[in-house]
């Protein structure tokens, strides 16, 4: 029930925002055509919508698993009418639609879900399950929105699809695997996504919001999410009997002195004006009480803007590791730095011009600006490998449950969380109706 009511508010709203504004297809002012038409596009489209997103959400699949999500993009997608190409980069998806002469957009969406079991009240929950790494079982869930993002994409297609006569040049849709890991954009890339099919003039992504009402949308210029590394450290010791330390070099000590002194990195080393966080996460030694054993293993996550920053923070955990090591008389720890997602840097011209676009369409005083983050986002390798890029935020929880949370003095649950459900209709309004303004903006029609 508070499901439904989240989504006949949500409508609601989402009316009152298509009554009040006016847009052409071509992003010109002094035009209600375009909100109009696609309203009522919505209208007829979406129970169907909402079938999709279900079976997605009941249907999760982990990173670099995304088999059966893939296949029902990649068949959804051909029943719109495009050429479409599978198994890039693992499970990953292109899909083209060529419309005469003009510029390629290319739109994300991302296929994997988590390692989350499900505590939502919603019908369609899902219930699957998967054993993990060392025994036991865990559920698995779309608790980042990856399903409203997919289902936002194929209902983009389909309306692209049957109204070429509003646009010219070539889409480019994408789905991809494993954002989760950090890992299927650069996959995709290095398996050729842009040498096989056509490099993007632009490229742009949407993502949910928890905390934002539903009707609402964010984006940012610059530094948007960041930079993030993943360290494994081991610290090696001696090990013996936990009543004789003398006779051994104890690698929890050496590992305990080691956490403080990475916590100095940031606050005495980095600029104060500079993010940046160093979380050790998980550390694990010995395995009884009265013996010392011979390793302790640290995992750390490094977060950061900018390259210098980012190396400054690599090069002084190295340092604190060895100095540590060394006043111990201690064999040199082992370091394993894992291959980080880079930091996603939306292009000022292109958000810019967006935000204008945004304005007109929902009306400014829907459109706000993103908080920067200390979150990471694979989206950003395709901006480095050297297309504009933009991901922007829509609200997905209706202002009602909002003000709830807010009465009962407790934050909305999170992205990641096991309780975190959007309220799908007026989100999936908003998604379609920015992102397809923003597809015409960008491949104009020219007279």
């Amino acid at each position: 029930m508070k499901y439904l009511s989240g989504v006949l508010l949500g409508l609601l709203c989402f009316s009152s925002i298509v009554n009040s504004q006016e847009v052409s297809p071509k992003g010109e002012a002094n035009s209600s055509q375009f909100l109009a038409q696609m309203s009522a596009w919505l209208d007829q489209n979406v129970a169907t919508l909402q079938d999709n997103y279900m079976w997605l959400h009941s249907h999760p699949e982990l990173s670099f698993e995304e088999r059966e999500t893939a296949k029902t993009i990649a068949g959804w997608l051909r029943e719109a009418g495009y050429e479409v190409t599978t198994d890039i980069g693992g499970h990953g998806v292109v899909a083209l639609l060529e419309n005469g002469t003009g510029p390629t957009l290319m739109l994300r969406t991302d296929l994997d879900a988590l390692p989350v079991s499900e505590q939502t009240p919603l019908a369609f929950a899902s219930k699957v399950e998967v054993d993990v790494p060392g025994g036991g079982r865990t559920g698995v869930m779309h608790a980042c929105g990856h399903d409203v993002h997919m289902t936002n994409l194929v209902a983009v297609a389909r309306w692209m699809s049957q109204h070429r006569d509003a646009w010219q040049g070539t889409l480019m849709l994408i789905g991809q695997p494993a954002e989760e890991k950090g890992a299927g954009a650069r996959a995709m890339l290095a398996d050729g996504l842009f040498e096989k099919f056509p490099k993007p003039d632009f490229a742009l992504a949407l993502h949910v919001s928890a905390d934002s009402p539903t009707g609402s949308v964010k984006l940012m210029a610059g530094y948007a999410l960041a930079n993030v590394d993943s360290i494994d450290i081991t610290v090696k010791g001696r090990g013996g009997h936990g009543s004789a330390p003398n006779t051994t070099i104890d690698p929890i000590v050496q590992a305990a002195e080691l956490v403080m002194s990475l916590q100095t990195i940031v606050s005495r080393e980095v600029k104060p004006i500079d993010p940046a966080v160093i979380t050790v996460g998980s550390i694990h030694g010995g395995f009884k009480h009265n013996i010392i054993g011979d390793t302790c293993h640290l995992q750390l996550t490094v977060r950061s803007y900018g390259e210098v920053v980012r190396k400054q923070l690599l090069d002084a955990i190295r340092r604190k590791a060895l100095a540590v090591a060394q006043s111990y008389n201690a064999p040199e720890p082992e370091l394993v730095f894992s291959e980080g997602t880079p930091s996603l840097k939306n292009d000022a011209e292109l958000a810019a011009q967006m935000r204008t676009l945004f304005e007109r369409t929902i009306g400014a005083e829907r459109v706000g600006v993103s908080e920067p983050s200390m979150g990471g986002e694979d989206f950003s390798q395709y901006g480095i490998a050297g297309v504009p890029i933009l991901m922007y935020s829509i609200g997905s929880v209706n202002q009602d449950r909002l003000s709830r949370y807010t009465e009962l003095g407790v934050l909305p649950p999170s992205l990641h969380s096991g309780v975190y459900y959007p309220d799908f209709e007026p989100a999936i309004r908003t998604g379609v109706t920015t992102m397809v303004a923003a597809s015409i903006e960008l491949l104009k029609k020219r007279d």
